[in-house]
């Protein structure tokens, strides 16, 4: 072998393997260039720009919140804070596309709790309305990080109900249909109903349900097909003259006060009061149910669902006009099998708190 052949030969190899390696690159860009990308094959619509039902006020600090920004600092630190969970908040849409997807990225990495899956904290939940107008689960989406993408086959051309997490908050949501559909908001029928607006606990929040659609106040909403801000703060629905004026601002069919689970017998005794005649000097028409603290036992009247009642006798005596009452007598049912954990309902719970939730809601909203 002459000399330097071997080193020649370790180069002709090397610029071999270059070059092929060029190539093999070349070719997959090229492969990547012809082949379009998902995003490019899917049309996403914000669902800032659709409907999004259970917003109370327009003028919140992030697109989400259930409170006004002007509400920082006015209501408790824990009020606030639980006022970015996107509780009760909905997307009601239709679309003639066969399958949809939804993408979702979330506010908090913490995707469940002790007693409370993932579905339910930091899910979403489909909905759709069959040709009988009933409401109808489709499926799921279920978070495994803080952006999720789920796909849905709702029927093409039904009205949806999209649920957003219940003790998380969102910082976008989308959905995504081939570009050759489209997806559209809810009929003028439904955006000219007045929304129930429900105020209280955890329970109301939606502690435990398995999945958003199954918090009492969304049973509630669809099987009386009326949209619902749900005003549930976990831990602090405590009955604060600052909440009052808040809920004043509102202008719903009904308003549910459903606080007794927060409060002690005093703050009933001193704060319900106050609280309705502030609803009744705002909106002199705009029915009120105050409705007693559920029992996994039964026990129903409570300590303080006897304040209530009191309450309740002593302003209808006054003349407070279109005030009802909702007795907590059943509402879990007698087989103690209504709670995760003897207080927060799950989803049984939840179903049997909404039936009765449901009817006191139609009586008094039908009175008007």
């Amino acid at each position: 072998m002459k000399p330097g052949w071997g080193k020649c030969r370790i180069i002709l190899v090397c610029l071999f393997v270059f070059a092929a390696s060029s190539a093999g690159f070349a070719a997959e860009t090229a492969a990547q260039k012809a082949t379009p990308a998902a995003e490019d094959t899917t049309r996403w619509y914000d669902c800032k720009d659709l409907a999004v039902e259970g917003k109370g006020w327009t003028d919140t600090k992030a697109f989400y919140d259930r409170l006004p920004a002007k509400a920082e600092g006015v209501v408790t630190p824990s009020v606030w804070g639980l006022s970015h969970d996107s509780a009760g908040m909905c997307v009601p849409f239709s679309t003639d596309a066969p399958s949809i997807q939804v993408r979702w990225t979330l506010i908090n990495a913490n995707l469940s709790m002790p007693h409370m899956p993932a579905t339910g904290v930091s899910g979403v939940d489909l909905y759709s309305k069959d040709k009988s107008g009933r409401w109808q689960f489709v499926a799921n989406g279920r978070p495994a990080a803080v952006t999720n993408t789920a796909k849905f086959t709702p029927p093409a051309g039904q009205p949806c109900l999209l649920y957003l997490p219940l003790y998380n908050g969102v910082k976008s949501v989308e959905i995504g249909v081939a570009r050759q559909y489209t997806v559209s908001g809810p009929d003028a029928a439904r955006k000219g109903r007045k929304p129930i607006v429900v105020y209280g606990t955890s329970i109301t929040q939606g502690g435990c349900a398995s999945r958003p659609g199954m918090a009492f106040p969304a049973i509630v909403g669809r099987q009386l097909d009326t949209p619902v801000i749900n005003l549930g703060f976990s831990g602090s629905g405590r009955m604060e003259p600052a909440m009052a004026e808040l809920l004043a601002e509102l202008d719903p069919s009904v308003y549910v006060l459903d606080c007794l689970w927060n409060m002690t017998p005093d703050l009933v005794s001193t704060r319900i009061e106050p609280f309705v005649k502030t609803l009744r000097a705002a909106r002199p028409d705009t029915p009120i149910l105050l409705a007693e603290d559920c029992s996994v036992r039964n026990v129903c009247p409570t300590e303080k669902g006897r304040i209530l009642r009191t309450i309740h006798e002593k302003l209808t005596a006054e003349g407070v006009k279109n005030l009802y009452f909702l007795p907590s007598e059943g509402m879990l049912g007698d087989d103690a099998e209504g709670t995760v954990d003897g207080c927060h309902p799950n989803d049984l719970g939840m179903l049997r708190q909404a039936e009765a939730f449901a009817k006191a809601v139609a009586a008094a909203a039908g009175s008007k």
